[in-house]
């Protein structure tokens, strides 16, 4: 299993969310408003605003392992604009999930 985290603009969310509410086996996300920089070419550090933060929403879920590229993909085209801040995602590996409510765990968990 692999957890993946995305950092997105807030007004690709909906596009997003839709691409992978649409893939047959995505299993759930968490969604969280978050702010941050990032070291953008430009940027001037002299101006007050030059390393201020931005919004940003932070996308987590766990896949298998098996499905994490097409996950990756998906969130990448539906939230990229070609323009510096689209975000960044991450990938690592989980080794194990348990659902609280049963105390299922691996795969049984996350169906």
């Amino acid at each position: 299993m692999q957890e993946i985290k995305a950092f997105i603009r807030p007004n690709m969310l909906n596009a997003v969310l839709q691409a992978l509410h649409e893939h047959p086996d995505f299993p759930g996300v968490t969604v969280s408003e978050v702010r941050g920089f990032g070291k953008v070419a430009g940027r001037d550090p002299s101006q007050p605003s030059g390393y201020g933060t931005v919004s940003m929403v932070k996308l987590e879920c766990i896949v298998e392992a098996g499905h994490a590229a097409e996950v990756v993909q998906t969130i990448q085209e539906h939230a990229a604009t070609g323009r510096p801040g689209d975000g960044k995602i991450a990938i690592q590996d989980v080794s194990s999930v348990t659902r609280i409510r049963t105390g299922e765990t691996g795969r049984d968990a996350m169906i």
